[in-house]
């Protein structure tokens, strides 16, 4: 039985999607905590990539350069937006197949080598990818005055381009809501 895991797969995609919409919102090169929004994008990303499923069993990604999933390292790697979304899918798709092949059992087990239950993994995630794309967020609203949409359900969400509405003074109102 896997019902837990494909719980858990329902609620990783809004994750997905909202730092998505990050990447598609944020000003990549605004800096945050002295470094730029586009390493902050890898961040996160880098870590869903590694810490997901078993961080001490990982290969880095060709473009991976030593230190470069640290904000504060200097890097003379650049990734691009597009770049950092091609990634994105990628970690995606591998993360989707990776709750596939679980059975709910097998999230309070340790995958070979790790120290955590694959629950704990799990959850770790989900909080760090929140985290980082609500950061990624609020630089956003603060230069643009605008809050990026934000999914809470993959089913339910607004669509009516990439902001959902205008932020003003503490409260969030729909320039132009639409539910699906």
């Amino acid at each position: 039985m896997n019902e837990l895991c494909m719980i858990i797969k329902d609620m990783v995609l809004p994750n997905f999607l909202n730092i998505k919409t990050s990447i598609q919102t944020y000003d990549r090169d605004a800096l945050c905590c002295g470094a730029p929004c586009w390493r902050w994008a890898y961040h996160a990303l880098h870590s869903a990539d590694k810490w997901f499923i078993n961080p001490y069993d990982y290969e880095e990604p060709d473009f991976h350069e030593n230190g470069m999933d640290n904000p504060d390292n200097p890097t003379n790697v650049v990734l691009s937006d597009e770049e950092l979304l091609e990634y994105l899918d990628k970690v995606e798709k591998k993360t989707l197949d990776y709750l596939d092949s679980l059975t709910d059992d097998m999230l309070y087990e340790k995958p070979e080598n790790c120290i955590y239950t694959r629950m704990e993994l799990v959850l770790r995630q989900f909080r760090h990818i929140s985290f980082h794309t609500g950061m990624l967020n609020g630089q956003t609203a603060i230069n643009t005055g605008k809050f990026p949409m934000w999914v809470s359900q993959a089913d339910k969400y607004v669509d009516d381009g990439i902001f959902f509405g205008r932020y003003r003074a503490g409260q969030v109102t729909a320039e132009t809501p639409s539910v699906k």
